[in-house]
């Protein structure tokens, strides 16, 4: 697996300390026992979005409940310690999915009776055709705020994993000097409020990125507060997630954008370490 260059790891680390310290963090989490059932919600890099092939979801190879061994998922890592779990991991997340989502994936493991829920969002609500059109922060904290409240009404005994968004301008950043990653944020239109004129340093783009940036900082923001008001039962990643330097190899070459089976595994290691890690 490649390294990054320091000078590019230790900017990307420094800010991620930065927004983990200028978020506040949840109440401590309680972990209990390990659960015996679990459900994934989110959008399409919890559906493993072209982890295994062109264009297609890999549900199988997804960080939270897939079953693919060299992933590692939260799924198996649980099922090392409560065997019971065994074949109640359900994914009930959709590609494309945003904020605006979440309650209903949120009922859905409710009819599911789980003792676990994951919840990775808000990708999709920064990743937009233009910034103009991102979510509001506002209209983010309360799509969140109504999916949790589904949880903690139908499953009030279930622990909820809330975790960060990604940092996307990372993904800007080790792209934009690859000639097939910027073709293929082109060709598909991937990211646009971020990824749109990535060779360029006119200063309105890179105030632009700044922008986008600052709003997946919010979100996070949002998440953790929102955690901490459900209360113990909910653990929040502190940024674990947004503040991990991903590399380029860890992207899938179909898009330059999902992760691909390596980036599953490093997201289902760093994820699982910083949340209830039973």
């Amino acid at each position: 697996m490649s390294r990054p260059r320091t000078r590019t790891l230790s900017i990307a680390v420094v800010a991620g300390l930065l927004a983990a310290l200028a978020t506040p963090a949840a109440a401590a989490a309680d972990p209990g026992p390990p659960p015996s059932s679990m459900a994934s919600l989110g959008d399409s890099i919890t559906r493993g979005f072209n982890a295994c092939g062109w264009y297609v979801d890999c549900p199988s190879r997804s960080f939270s409940t897939g079953s693919t061994t060299s992933v590692n998922s939260h799924y198996l890592r649980i099922r090392s310690v409560n065997p019971a779990i065994n074949g109640r991991n359900f994914n009930d997340s959709r590609s494309g999915a945003r904020a605006t989502d979440m309650a209903g994936q949120a009922q859905t493991a409710v009819t599911q009776g789980v003792g676990y829920v994951t919840m990775l969002i808000g990708a999709n609500d920064a990743c937009t055709s233009s910034e103009s059109s991102m979510t509001a922060v506002a209209t983010f904290r309360s799509q969140i705020d109504a999916a949790l409240t589904r949880l903690r009404t139908g499953l009030p005994n279930a622990r909820v994993y809330v975790m960060s968004v990604p940092d996307i301008r990372r993904l800007w950043e080790i792209g934009r000097t690859s000639s097939s990653a910027r073709t293929a944020w082109s060709l598909f239109g991937i990211c646009r409020s971020m990824l749109a004129n990535p060779t360029s340093t006119a200063q309105a783009d890179v105030d632009r990125r700044n922008r986008v940036r600052q709003r997946v900082i919010d979100f996070n923001t949002q998440l953790a507060q929102a955690c901490a008001a459900y209360g113990s039962n909910c653990a929040f990643d502190n940024n674990a997630v947004f503040s991990y330097p991903f590399v380029l190899s860890q992207v899938s070459t179909w898009d330059y954008f999902h992760p691909n089976t390596s980036g599953q595994t490093v997201l289902a290691s760093v994820s699982y370490a910083a949340g209830f890690n039973w």
